[in-house]
């Protein structure tokens, strides 16, 4: 293999990780959004009672 083939596949294997560590991160920030929104609903309905 010729290194401008190295580099390429290196180049995308950069791209590929950085793809999959933002799709974890917005996962994550879904998750904890969706907990922070339960938390305060039930804490509205609480005092609503």
């Amino acid at each position: 293999m010729s290194r401008a083939v190295i580099a390429i596949m290196c180049l995308a294997l950069l791209a590929l990780s950085a793809c999959a560590n933002t799709a974890r991160g917005f996962r994550q920030d879904s998750a904890e959004t969706g907990r922070a929104v339960d938390s305060a609903t039930h804490r509205v309905l609480k005092a609503g009672q």
